[in-house]
């Protein structure tokens, strides 16, 4: 397959439909359904509020669970929405396909919310008109839901089989439990999960992290042991801040920035469909990256080092926050970071209208946003700041997410050729 056309193919499909909008004229004997469809609430957005409404609700307690639920849920409506048969309204085809698709994938997964779902279905089809697009939309979103869930089963992305057991060998550098609660190794399954683009989880691996005798880990060390301790002295009230606000699920954190992207979209309601598709899927293959490379590597956590290594060791400092339970190198926040950076600036650009974004581990505060980078900066620094990331990790992190949000973006014809 030519990886050049593959690729213009899906760009079209991202745009075709708003470049037919702006080029039909609409005759006046049509004008009032016209003018009923364009005042339509955004279905896009309606579902887009529910799926996330859902997980917040009843999602998984791993992260990379809940972003499957999301890559599987839109994959089906990105498909679903893709061709409209002849002679149909688009609009009312596509709408009633992505809300099919996505309500059915998200019963499937999660279906202790069916009742909040069947309804957002019943509010959405009771705005589009009856007749045929509304009836094919609605069995080619069942059809592709079916087709995606179906694809996906056994891809050892549920619970259990992301915190697969992992027996941790004992050496300076090496991971291990870390204080308060010393919990057992997370996410090492991960690295053997289905991807659903890479060719394999370690396609993207990165190179060894610095060697400990090394001048770059020496002041790595540093950095964290000066502005990541909870009695700090040297980290201002902002890095605090910023330490806190990005302390959260990354997956909860970019809800909103996506949602800003998806609101501002100028795209079909299949464009619409298609960015949250290739968002969360490219997140689903950065997390499985991230854990191949943190578990070929194994470094222990800063607070590891700093209480018990060769370095100026202190066995009292403790870090601004707790640390997560698996190794330091690369941060998943930032491999999280680039991959969604990439993702958003490639589809939407690197820049866009201000907008507000909140965080639940950092109550009353509200950050504003001109640009996809900036929250990237802020979440590299931020896991120095906590006190539970090198910096080195974090610069790694950035790096992977973005490589492996790049295949994605030059594959989506693989996501997206296949009925």
């Amino acid at each position: 397959m030519n990886p050049l056309r593959t690729r213009r193919s899906a760009l079209k499909a991202l745009g075709s439909a708003a470049l037919l909008a702006a080029s039909v004229t609409v005759p006046s004997a049509t004008a009032a359904v016209a003018d009923e469809r364009t005042s339509r609430p955004s279905v896009a957005l309606d579902w887009y509020d529910a799926t996330a409404a859902t997980i917040a609700a009843a999602g998984a307690a791993t992260q990379i669970t809940n972003s499957r639920t999301l890559a599987i849920s839109w994959l089906a409506a990105a498909r679903a929405t893709r061709e409209v048969p002849p002679g149909l309204d688009r609009r009312d085809f596509q709408d009633a396909a992505l809300a099919s698709a996505v309500h059915d994938a998200l019963v499937t997964l999660i279906p202790s919310r069916t009742q909040e779902l069947d309804a957002t279905l019943r509010t959405t089809l009771d705005r589009v008109p009856d007749g045929p697009a509304k009836s094919k939309g609605v069995a080619a979103g069942a059809r592709q839901a079916l087709l995606v869930l179906t694809s996906r089963e056994g891809d050892g992305l549920d619970p259990a089989s992301v915190n697969a057991p992992f027996t941790v060998p004992s050496a300076p550098g090496v991971w291990q439990p870390t204080p308060p609660g010393y919990a057992p190794a997370a996410q090492y399954g991960n690295r053997i999960a289905q991807s659903f683009l890479l060719d394999s989880p370690d396609q993207y691996r990165l190179p060894a992290p610095p060697a400990l005798d090394s001048a770059r880990y020496r002041a790595d060390l540093a950095e964290v042991r000066a502005y990541g301790a909870v009695d700090s002295t040297v980290r201002t009230e902002r890095q605090t801040e910023t330490a806190t606000f990005w302390f959260g699920s990354s997956l909860t954190l970019y809800t909103e920035p996506l949602r800003v992207a998806v609101a501002r979209s100028q795209r079909s309601t299949a464009g619409q469909a298609a960015l949250v598709a290739l968002f969360h899927v490219a997140l689903v293959d950065t997390q499985i990256a991230t854990s191949d490379t943190k578990y070929a590597y194994l470094r222990w956590r800063p607070v590891t080092a700093i209480r018990t290594g060769a370095i100026d060791p202190d066995r009292e400092w403790t870090p601004l926050h707790i640390t997560p339970a698996h190794p330091d190198y690369p941060s998943g926040h930032n491999t999280y970071a680039g991959a969604a950076e990439t993702v958003l600036t490639a589809l939407t650009g690197p820049r866009t209208a201000p907008f507000e974004l909140t965080s639940p581990t950092a109550p009353g505060v509200t950050r504003t946003y001109t640009a996809w980078s900036q929250l990237s900066q802020d979440n590299l620094d931020a896991r120095v700041y906590s006190g539970i990331h090198t910096r080195s990790a974090d610069e790694a992190g950035l790096i992977l997410g973005k490589r492996v949000a790049r295949h994605v973006l030059h594959n989506t014809g693989r996501l997206f050729d296949v009925w």
